[in-house]
């Protein structure tokens, strides 16, 4: 497989997990959200962002959630990724203290919107069947 294809193929799972679909439905399942463009350049980047060793999914997870509470305005963004970082094992205690912490460099507004979606994902979670 070429790099590219890996590239694909990582882009796919990290998808599939995402949003839990099956990896043969991702393709479809982010064009017929997102438009044929973003779906690949999203896919492709994904299969880099998410697959390297340096940091764990539950890092990346913790860091995704950080940025979009820090961004503000992309609840369903942040929700879903709130269930991916507890799927990848983030508690919700760990995910509270994230969202106090951004209330000192990210403002109490932006904090308490995020606090409120961690909370609401965490009463509301079923971890992933296996």
């Amino acid at each position: 497989m070429t790099d590219e294809g890996a590239r694909w193929q990582a882009g796919l799972a990290a998808y599939a997990s995402q949003f839990r679909v099956p990896e043969d439905e991702v393709v479809e399942f982010m064009r017929s959200r997102f438009g044929e463009r973003f779906a690949s350049e999203a896919i492709m980047t994904a299969g880099v962002a998410w697959t390297d060793e340096e940091l764990t999914l539950r890092e990346r997870s913790l860091v995704v959630v950080a940025v979009l509470a820090a961004q503000g305005g992309v609840e369903a963004r942040l929700r879903s990724h709130v269930r991916w970082a507890l799927d990848h094992g983030a508690t919700g205690d760990e995910l509270d203290a994230l969202a106090a912490l951004l209330a000192v460099y990210a403002g109490y507004p932006r904090a308490a919107a995020a606090t409120e979606v961690i909370r609401e994902v965490v009463a509301e979670y079923e971890p992933p069947p296996r």
